[in-house]
């Protein structure tokens, strides 16, 4: 079955809902009404449709990889998100999320960011649609993210350190949310994963779904009308792998979300409650939260998307994890092999192809490349020496 609406309540199975402050609910009722009206709007959905296509530059193309496809015995083909503009698949969100906050009498967007690629895309949203824009971003990601910080900035928004806690995306999340609770009448929360409170979760994989649809047809053009065996993608939130998982759910291709071994929230998490959402989480014997490791800030987040939550616990999704040094090495992988430098995040998914290849073998395995590594390129000369 193709990925359907949550129930009533906002959850899938028993994961999602709404928990926030009674000051928030009117604002999220609100945004589910706007956005289920604006949805079944055929004008909102074709002028959505014009920017994808013209602005932010879709289809993203289907790539094969040869030269990596013959080092590693499996046959991979690349959903090339990172061609994108703004260089990942943030762009897709953010744009839907842009024109209904526009349609909703909003003046101002208010984002948090881990790698800087959703607050780039927000920023960019922004100047092309005359807003104010806002962006919260851990203290500790501005430094391993300067480039996409002056981006933001050049683009025209405010970027806010988030100082407390582990200074990283958690924390920016929570800044992000305490602005908007005190400015909801003018400002839009531009949340920019499948998490947070409902109707987020859901509205976000509708606004990626494009990923899924897009890569269900352009696979089955190169394999001959079949689907690739595996579909994978990085998983922190989880939107890129949701949005290219919404394409082969309601097929028997096996679906598989790759974390990071510090931050695997599916991996070595249990159900609590953060960000407005009921979901796996990674918390201590007394509930607190843990802070998530990362070598890259955009998987640096202690939870995931309920509609995740669901997929594991129903089995029709699984869920690994690798370590920063198997993704350092994926990152110089794909870039000797194919020319192409992958964002930190994507390289978990393509660690993960490395890692198994004995198990895949001989199998079609299409990788959700979510973004380009630019980005991180200054972190890896460190690293790399």
């Amino acid at each position: 079955m193709p990925l359907g609406p949550p129930d009533a309540s906002g959850r899938f199975g028993e994961f999602g809902g709404r928990f926030v402050p009674e000051t928030l609910v009117p604002a999220c009722e609100e945004l589910e009404q706007a956005f289920r009206s604006a949805w079944a709007d055929p004008s909102f959905r074709s002028e959505l449709d014009a920017l994808l296509r013209d602005y932010a530059g879709r289809p993203s193309p289907l790539t094969e990889c040869e030269r990596l496809s013959a080092e590693l015995g499996v046959r991979v083909l690349l959903k090339r998100e990172d061609l994108n503009h703004t260089g990942s698949h943030k762009i897709n969100n953010v744009l839907g999320q842009a024109l209904l906050a526009r349609r909703m009498g909003k003046t101002r967007l208010v984002a948090e960011t881990g790698a800087g690629q959703h607050g780039v895309a927000t920023a960019t949203a922004a100047a092309l649609l005359g807003m104010a824009c806002t962006v919260y971003m851990g203290e500790v990601d501005m430094q391993r993210q300067a480039l996409n910080v002056f981006r933001m900035r050049l683009l025209g928004a405010e970027v806010v350190p988030a100082v407390s806690g582990s200074r990283t995306l958690k924390d920016a999340v929570n800044d992000a949310m305490r602005d908007w609770v005190a400015t909801v009448e003018t400002t839009h929360y531009c949340l920019g994963s499948v998490m947070g409170p409902h109707p987020y979760p859901w509205m976000v994989r509708e606004l990626h779904r494009v990923i899924g649809d897009e890569a269900r047809a352009q696979a089955r053009q190169v394999l001959a009308g079949a689907d690739p065996d595996v579909v994978t993608a990085c998983v922190g939130g989880g939107s890129n792998a949701i949005g290219i998982f919404s394409g082969f759910v309601d097929t028997d291709a096996e679906l598989v979300g790759v974390e990071p071994a510090g931050g695997a929230a599916v991996g070595r998490g249990v159900p609590g409650v953060v960000h407005g959402m009921k979901s796996y989480l990674l918390q201590d014997e007394w509930g607190q939260v843990l802070e998530a490791q990362s070598i890259s800030a955009g998987l640096d987040y202690p939870g995931v998307g309920p509609e995740h939550s669901h997929l594991a616990a129903i089995g029709r999704a699984r869920y690994e994890q690798v370590t920063d040094a198997e993704v350092i090495d994926a990152f110089q992988l794909l870039s000797r092999t194919e020319g192409i430098i992958p964002a930190l995040e994507p390289a978990h998914a393509l660690a993960w192809v490395s890692r198994d290849r004995g198990r895949l073998a001989g199998r079609t395995v299409l990788v959700n490349l979510s973004g380009r590594g630019d980005k991180d390129v200054a972190q890896m000369m460190d690293i790399l020496g």
